[in-house]
């Protein structure tokens, strides 16, 4: 497994979901669960396991005449590399306000919430007045 975890696209992530949720699962489960929600054939769905294997993200093993495949990447890893990687392209400027739209639009528990709000109580401690630009070498885009 790489340090950088290579990005997935959108349909794996789907498999990956499955995975994630189960633990482990053999490629009939992973199948029955996508085709229920989706209208792909086996084979695109064993091309996604396969290309998941390649990446990192999954490994097989041989049960019988199934195969078994398990997550190599925990959840939380993907989930994150995926939100740096998203973050990095944005002005750090309007980073704020990403965040402040994603808190918005996304149901969080009681707890979620209050965990967050610990964390703004301490970022508030150091938190710069302003954040410099990081779209051109001025430092300023605004």
């Amino acid at each position: 497994m790489k340090n950088n975890i290579e990005l997935i696209t959108g349909a794996e992530w789907n498999v990956m979901r499955i995975v994630w949720s189960l633990g482990s699962a053999s490629t009939r489960t992973i199948i029955e669960n996508l085709q229920a929600t989706s209208d792909w054939k086996d084979s695109t769905i064993k091309t996604l396991l396969a290309r998941l294997v390649k990446k990192g993200f999954l490994t097989s093993e041989k049960d019988g005449r199934q195969f078994v495949y398990r997550a190599l990447v925990p959840e939380q890893t993907a989930m994150n590399q995926n939100a740096d990687e998203l973050f990095s392209h944005l002005c750090k400027m309007k980073s704020g306000k990403t965040l402040i739209e994603l808190v918005q639009k996304t149901e969080m528990t009681k707890n979620d919430l209050a965990i967050l709000q610990k964390v703004i109580t301490e970022k508030m401690k150091t938190a710069p007045d302003e954040v410099d630009c990081n779209c051109l070498p001025s430092g300023s885009c605004e």
